[in-house]
């Protein structure tokens, strides 16, 4: 498994910060990031955001809150997400 680093929060003060990487194999998002309160992980769980699609968080996922001043790093994250996932597509 091999990560590539896309970016840090630029607010951080040298603690665990939201973070954000690419697994180049697979080309999956990779983040890290504050864990969700009660509120927005009820909010979250209880609404049924997809008709037909069963509400609630399964116990191998978490909710996490990434800051708006990362949206920069996302989309650089995505990008580089993107471009990996269309290098395997050309190798296969």
């Amino acid at each position: 498994m091999t990560l590539r680093f896309v970016g840090i929060d630029p607010n951080t003060g040298g603690e665990g910060s939201p973070t954000v990487w690419v697994e180049e194999e697979s080309a999956d998002l990779i983040l890290q990031g504050e864990e969700a309160d009660g509120l927005l992980k009820a909010l979250v769980g209880s609404t049924e955001w997809v008709a037909g699609h069963k509400t609630g968080i399964p116990a191998h996922e978490r909710v996490i809150r990434i800051p708006a001043r990362m949206v920069p790093i996302l989309r650089e994250a995505c990008d580089a997400a993107e471009h990996a996932s269309a290098e395997h597509r050309d190798v296969r």
